[in-house]
């Protein structure tokens, strides 16, 4: 008998949306591969995921997307398994210009190009109408992008750009993605401003205590929607804020630029 249990790869999922939305989906009986960098909050959020879980009991993986070849050792422990719902929700805000091993500049890496390649290198195994999740955010509309210099080189180095640039390239693979595998589902969404550990200390400290800030699970909510909704009731490449599809900025809704981007993408780790 076929096994019908259905299967999401959440990257990010130690903290905050990904081990908000890990937790929704595996009370929904769904199998759940966490996938996190430090081994000890990899542990910690198994427990707690672990603990409401009302199906197959979930699995945590290590992969640090600051190294591409730990992508490529995630994709091969997933290999033969159907993934249906890949989400991308990885990602950092490095406060100064960092390079990876790779030779990249860390933001693009970790939140554009390591997702890239493992939604590349899982492709096979994403079933028909299986889908791709990639968390936005708002923070794309004052970002800079170049797909002629994805690692920043030369000029000044600003943090904040660079993340919103990371971010309009998760929104231009998403649209891209349905362009060219139609066979799939591929969004991305704006989850809000999140009260997570996420970003530089400054960051941190006002999502801590800043007033009107959404819970993790409030800002899982779209990924959870965007992973279970009625197919029918979606469309296919959007761009979602509060489960409504929603108009991002201008070149991030632009076909010929999003091609561009992922023709340099795939050079850069193809």
């Amino acid at each position: 008998m076929e096994d019908l249990t259905r299967h999401a790869v959440i990257t990010g999922a130690t903290s905050g949306i990904g081990q908000a939305a890990a937790v929704a989906l595996v009370r929904q009986g769904w199998l759940v591969t966490l996938v996190g960098r430090d081994p000890g909050r990899l542990d910690a959020a198994l427990g707690t995921v672990r603990a409401a879980a009302a199906g197959p009991e979930p699995v945590g993986l290590l992969a640090d997307f600051a190294q591409l070849s730990q992508v490529h050792d995630l994709a091969a422990k997933l290999a033969g398994q159907r993934v249906d719902v890949l989400a991308n929700n990885a990602g950092l805000v490095a406060a100064r210009r960092t390079t990876t091993v790779d030779g990249h500049e860390l933001t693009i890496q970790t939140n554009h190009l390591a997702p890239f390649l493992l939604a590349h290198l899982l492709r096979e195994q994403l079933a028909p109408g299986a889908r791709i999740v990639n968390t936005a955010s708002m923070a794309h509309s004052f970002g800079t992008l170049d797909p002629d210099n994805l690692d920043r080189r030369g000029g000044l180095y600003s943090a904040w750009l660079a993340y919103g640039g990371s971010k309009r390239a998760n929104i231009l693979f998403a649209a891209e993605a349905a362009r060219r595998w139609p066979d799939l589902l591929s969004f991305s969404f704006h989850p809000g401003v999140v009260r997570t550990r996420f970003g530089t200390p400054a960051a941190r400290l006002f999502y801590k205590i800043g007033p009107g800030i959404a819970t993790p699970e409030q800002g899982a909510d779209q990924l959870v929607w965007l992973a279970t909704e009625d197919p029918a009731q979606l469309s296919n490449g959007a761009y979602y804020v509060l489960r409504k599809p929603t108009r991002p900025h201008p070149s991030a809704r632009d076909p010929q630029f999003a091609a561009r981007l992922w023709d340099a993408s795939a050079a850069a780790v193809l």
